[in-house]
């Protein structure tokens, strides 16, 4: 496919970390190969679009570029405008992009208003909560030819990518058993967390947990049957209780299991951002394979005389695998790393859906896009709700399992997927 002039226009549904850390630079960079035009970032109130547009990262990177801020930020940051996004997205000429990066428990609600004004939508990952929910959103979007990926973005981690065919080919065998681990930054704690990663609505399996049951599932092809997630909670710093720590584990159909162990929790002070990483054994029967990928510290090391801040510590793993602007031949800094793969293999996937059938009539445009649609999700690389969906049941199942104390629960599969209690 070769790129044409119908750029998209972009808008980012939050204005917090995940902005700030991937979504906002990499489609900055998009703007700049011209696949983006105008860009505009809703958040609740000013505070966090405040600090987006000064942000002294941006301003080296991506000189004289900027977004629409959505409430301005001139706003006072105590003024709240919860459905500023509404106003936002109806305004949209339709076959432009949504991205979904509120807390888990809105994505629903804003990608609902989202396939309502006709957008293509890049969600962060989970989709949603429930399966039922994943299902009448595929239906719903299909039916209007707009692409929805969810940005797993350790699907296009080159070390995932090169197992997953290596697993197909056999030459692992068949997984067996596993550990995974994804330990975010206390600070996380003194942040924005503690006012919406409370127990009723989230926990650390269910945040990033998903990553790495997710990744299992795109490696090996194979389906999660039952899982089980007990909590450990804790207060943050303004009161409120949520599940600091989880362990979880997930039974796949071959009966292979994968334990998994998340928190808030890794030092500040530590080398790295954070603390993750995935080991699973297999076998054929006669021989046992291993896979282990240590995503901690991928061999680079950097000691320096200041610091940059939590995560940036003096003594530092600084590996470039996940995201980081560096140094290109163009102007500015350019981001590399599987994290914007993942943004940009979205994002051009809308992009172009749109090009192939700019010139066609209504309906061998939406014939196209259907066409389109259904390419993307059989080829299984990026997530999407059709060739995805056993993260929102693995979410579903993992959510009724914690607060029933870890009870485990079953996911149910054939033409009524669901999930229930363990007999």
């Amino acid at each position: 496919m070769t790129l044409e002039n119908n750029k998209l226009k972009v808008t980012i549904v939050g204005g917090g970390m995940i902005t700030h850390d991937q979504l906002l630079p990499s489609i900055y960079h998009l703007k700049r190969l011209g696949i983006v035009d105008d860009i505009t970032v809703c958040a609740l109130n000013s505070a966090p679009l405040k600090d987006l547009a000064d942000s002294e990262a941006f301003k080296k990177a991506f000189p004289c570029f900027g977004f629409r801020a959505c409430p301005d930020i001139s706003e006072s940051p105590k003024k709240m405008f919860p459905n500023k996004f509404r106003e936002i997205i109806g305004k949209m000429d339709p076959y432009n992009v949504v991205v979904v990066a509120v807390p888990d428990q809105f994505h629903y609600d804003v990608i609902k208003e989202a396939i309502a004004a006709s957008q293509h939508i890049l969600c962060v990952k989970p989709l949603v909560l429930k399966y039922s929910q994943s299902l009448e959103i595929e239906k719903l979007a299909y039916e209007k030819g707009l692409f929805i990926g969810i940005e797993y973005h350790k699907r296009f981690d080159r070390r995932a990518l090169l197992v997953k065919g290596d697993y197909a080919s056999g030459r692992f065998g068949e997984f067996k058993i596993g550990e995974a681990r994804m330990v975010e930054p206390w600070f996380y704690r003194n942040s924005n967390f503690q006012n919406w990663f409370v127990k009723e609505n989230s926990d650390p399996f269910t945040y990033v947990g998903c990553h790495y049951v997710d990744q299992v599932y795109f490696m090996t092809g194979l389906k999660p049957v039952n899982v089980s997630v007990i909590g450990i909670e804790g207060k943050f710093p303004n009161g409120k209780i949520g599940y600091m720590w989880t362990s979880g584990r997930v039974v796949f159909e071959n009966g292979g299991i994968l334990n998994v162990v998340d928190g808030l929790g890794y030092p500040d002070d530590g080398a790295g951002s954070n603390d993750q990483g995935i080991t699973l054994f297999c076998d054929d029967g006669k021989k046992g394979a291993l896979i282990r990928h240590n995503d901690q510290n991928r061999g680079v090391t950097h000691s320096f005389v200041k610091d940059a801040g939590p995560g940036g510590t003096l003594y530092n793993f600084a590996s470039p695998d996940y995201f980081k602007l560096v140094p290109w031949e163009g102007e500015g800094l350019k981001p590399v790393g599987y994290g914007y793969d993942s943004v940009e293999a979205i994002i051009k996937s809308a992009y172009f859906i749109n090009n192939e059938t700019a010139q066609m009539s209504k309906q061998d445009a939406m014939g196209r896009k259907r066409e389109m649609l259904k390419s993307v999700d059989r080829k299984g690389i990026i997530a999407t709700p059709a060739n995805s969906y056993i993260n929102e049941l693995v979410m579903e199942a993992g959510r009724m399992s914690i607060l029933h104390k870890g009870r485990p629960v079953n996911i149910v599969y054939g033409n009524n997927p669901h999930v229930e209690f363990s007999k």
